[in-house]
């Protein structure tokens, strides 16, 4: 026993194991033959049932009784697997032409289950026998079945080409398959298309055969998409569902959709139709409806008065299962192998598959014509020297004898002396030698075509070809789906989605953000804003709920928030902190908010630093589709900081303002639109200990107002600053002081008297712009608080009017 036992690596063990698994799945059961189509299972429970006569010309019968026979001497596998592929075979949901004719339940386009397989009856479809067709006529190989009592075959006859016809479905190790349904009609020409020209081209294959045909009919959009899949195997298509727009009576609208894409589950489409109806995720469903009945399928979305009957199709294309996208994957097993096939190359398979099974049926034919010529010979003979022959015959002793001597006597062959002993006596008419003479005749006419079948590949082909087209014309259907050159684009317009309803959006400085109806905004001052203790207002703003506010912070991100998402709470009210819709780092935070009502109207965003950098990019470059981190709007270095975000046209002019007193002035039409990611360019030439307090925006006949750290104020004329270029030194707007100089805090532009805030460590001063002398550049203004009684100056805030 002892020495039985291999010692080997667990991975080698596995890696060979899995290897012989991942072997049989896929060449044995999951991935079709490019010959006949069919998965092992299919082949074996199609065989079954013709072996037993379960065929279409014959009463149904139980489906158990198949399962049994096919589980018992094909296929050891659970019943369940056997009779779930039996069932598939004859859904016509499923099949473009269903090789199991089935009575009872089985199953439905919403994917209910079959009935059990003791209720239901089946027998095979007409054209499945068609893929049987000549099976015991030594056209394919036969092996033995899993416990050698029987032998089945390893490919069927198949005689028309039922890989595209029905297409196929799998997945395996490594592998997997997506085969679209085709029209027979078309696949059959398209064959008989490169019998006739091997060069042919896919776009002429396209001109045949211009892309699948879904049992479930619908529309196929993008013919190269197509094109590509037959020629690489690999490609990928639209399918959407067949849908009319109908009015009603009151003139309301209803979408009725009659076709639905390949392998989607109705219930499911609809309970999805429903789910965006309850949710209000569209504006304008009123009701959802399966009227499917015996006549078809139709299902129902019942529209709200004046709603875009249009606009809520195409949400509908875009969010249900109403479109979805085919991808080919057109794997099959070919010599043995699993390949990825393009649709000449199937054909050309098939078609050499065909030559094959139409030669060894040939020389199958011709064997047994040669036999039987050979016995009528014998027969003829011996009608003809008959009276010799009875006499041998009754001087014989016995059967064996009666041969010898016949053999012996007149020469007959072992197989013709057999047939003359066997001989009734009423075959011995003159009638019957007649048709002896015929029959000859038959036979060798036969021989003689059968010949120039196996010698002659141009006679073989048209056999071939004449085989199809009987098929073709047998079985041939309309076509079912409608195939369009382009992928339609799906535009899906606001209002669709979401009323357009006016909000306020405010913003705090800790974080917090919400909407708020107008009426609660107007209920309400503008600084009772519910915040927690030490918040304040940093921002609000006018919006709609279709538009999009962006909510920028110190660390070069934005956050893309649609309005409609935020919850609609009073101006009381706390609202939700921004770290709960998206995630911030570590010492971030919120800057600057932007509304946007439109992402591609003529406007940039200007982004400037504490350390001088700038930057301008088109406002278009911010729209995302995913948003649920922050975004990069700016690469900054190490230890630099957004301090100014804005919404601008890029011909604005500002000033750039820095702690130590210096001030540049310049146009915005110099700074290019760049990338969002970008790091953008210098904006003012900084001293080393400098860094930048404010860039904003100048206006005509507006004034500078400026807070310095010791607590003193001035306002300046923007006519005072002479405009520069950008990356400059600058003006100096403190006077310079050798002992405690004085440093800005912050600086605005103003076009109207505010309210203002400065504020130290413990203590707060507010007051109006309006008590702020105007001064030159040359002053360090006036002191509107005591420094040593106050405190160092922290904060200079200026306050927001009502809008």
């Amino acid at each position: 026993m002892q020495e039985n036992i291999q010692s080997l690596p667990l991975e080698d063990v596995i890696g060979d194991r899995f290897g012989r698994y991942s072997k049989y799945i896929i060449q044995d059961r999951a991935i079709p033959d490019v010959r006949d189509g069919l998965k092992p299972v299919q082949r074996r429970i199609l065989f079954a049932m013709h072996s037993e006569g379960n065929t279409f010309d014959k009463n149904f019968r139980k489906s158990a009784k198949t399962v049994g026979n096919v589980i018992g001497n094909y296929h050891p596998h659970g019943d369940t697997s056997v009779y779930d592929a039996m069932v598939r075979m004859s859904q016509d949901w499923k099949l473009r032409h269903v090789l199991v004719e089935m009575h009872g339940n089985n199953g439905s386009i919403d994917n209910d289950p079959p009935a059990a397989m003791r209720y239901t009856e089946a027998k095979l479809s007409k054209l499945a026998s068609v893929l049987l067709r000549n099976i015991n006529q030594d056209t394919v190989d036969w092996v033995q079945n899993f416990d050698d009592t029987a032998m089945e075959p390893m490919v069927l006859p198949a005689n028309y080409p039922n890989l595209l016809v029905n297409g196929s479905t799998g997945i395996s190790a490594g592998y997997a398959t997506d085969i679209p349904p085709h029209n027979l009609n078309e696949v059959i020409e398209a064959t008989l298309m490169i019998i006739d020209n091997p060069n042919v081209t896919t776009d002429e294959i396209m001109s045949v055969m211009p892309g699948p045909d879904f049992p479930t009919g619908g529309i196929i959009q993008g013919r190269d998409g197509i094109k590509k899949a037959y020629e690489t195997g690999k490609g990928k298509a639209i399918v959407r569902g067949k849908v009319d727009i109908e009015t009603l009576r009151g003139g309301r609208e209803e979408i009725i959709i009659t076709e639905i894409p390949f392998e989607v589950n109705k219930s499911s489409l609809v309970k999805r139709i429903d789910e965006l109806r309850a949710d209000k995720k569209v504006e304008g469903i009123l009701e959802v409806r399966d009227e499917t009945d015996r006549n078809g399928l139709r299902i129902a979305v019942e529209l709200k008065k004046d709603a875009n009957a249009e606009g809520i199709l195409n949400y509908l294309y875009k969010n249900t299962d109403l479109q979805v996208a085919y991808n080919f994957n057109m794997v099959a097993i070919s010599n043995r192998r699993p390949s990825l096939l393009g649709v000449k190359a199937m054909l050309e398979s098939y078609i050499k598959h065909q030559q094959e099974v139409i030669l060894r049926r040939s020389s199958y034919e011709l064997d047994q014509a040669k036999k039987r010529i050979h016995i009528v010979e014998g027969l003829i003979k011996a009608l003809s020297i008959l009276d010799e022959v009875i006499e041998t015959i009754r001087n014989s002793k016995n059967k064996s004898d009666a041969k010898e001597n016949l053999k012996d006597k007149f020469d007959f062959t072992e197989a013709q002396a057999e047939a003359i002993v066997m001989l009734q006596l009423y075959r011995l008419t003159n009638t019957d030698i007649v048709q002896l003479q015929n029959e000859h005749n038959d036979l060798k006419a036969t021989l003689e075509k059968l010949e120039k079948i196996i010698n002659d590949n141009k006679h073989l082909m048209s056999v071939i070809k004449r085989e199809l087209k009987a098929v073709q014309k047998e079985f041939s259907e309309p076509r079912l789906s409608v195939i369009e050159d382009e992928i339609q684009e799906i535009k899906i317009s606001k209002e669709i989605l979401i009323p357009s309803e006016e909000t306020i959006i405010s913003i705090t400085k800790d974080g917090y953000i919400k909407r708020t109806s107008p009426r609660s905004f107007g209920a309400s001052g503008l600084y009772e804003i519910g915040t927690k203790d030490g918040d304040a207002l940093l921002q609000h703003t006018e919006s709609n709920l279709q538009d999009v506010v962006m909510v920028f912070t110190n660390l070069g991100h934005y956050i893309y928030i649609p309005v409609h998402q935020l919850p609609d709470v009073r101006w009381k009210d706390l609202g939700t902190h921004i770290s709960q819709i998206v995630p911030l780092g570590q010492n971030e935070h919120i800057i600057s908010m932007i509304n946007v009502s439109d992402f591609y109207q003529p406007q940039s965003i200007m982004i400037a630093t504490k350390k001088g950098m700038i930057k301008k990019t088109l406002i278009a470059d911010f729209n995302v589709t995913r948003y649920s981190k922050p975004i990069v709007c700016m690469k900054l270095k190490a230890d630099d900081q957004v301090i100014t975000v804005q919404s601008i046209s890029g011909e604005e002019h500002i000033l750039v303002v820095t702690q130590k007193g210096l001030t540049l002035h310049y146009s915005l039409s110099e700074v290019n639109n760049i990338g969002i990611k970008a790091a953008g360019v210098k904006s003012i030439n900084l001293k080393d200990n400098d860094q930048v307090v404010a860039t904003e925006i100048l206006y005509p006949e507006s004034h500078l107002i400026i807070a310095t750290q010791r607590g003193a104020m001035k306002k300046m004329k923007v006519d005072l600053f002479e405009e520069s270029k950008r990356a400059n030194r600058g003006l100096i707007i403190l006077k310079e002081l050798k002992l405690n100089p004085h440093e800005i805090i912050n600086s605005y532009i103003i076009t109207e008297d505010s309210p203002f805030e400065i504020a130290s460590k413990n203590t707060v001063y507010q007051g109006n712009t309006k008590q702020i002398r105007v001064a030159d550049r040359y002053t360090n203004g006036s002191f509107i608080v005591d420094e040593k009684e106050f405190g160092k100056i922290e904060t200079f805030t200026l306050f927001l009017n009502e809008i």
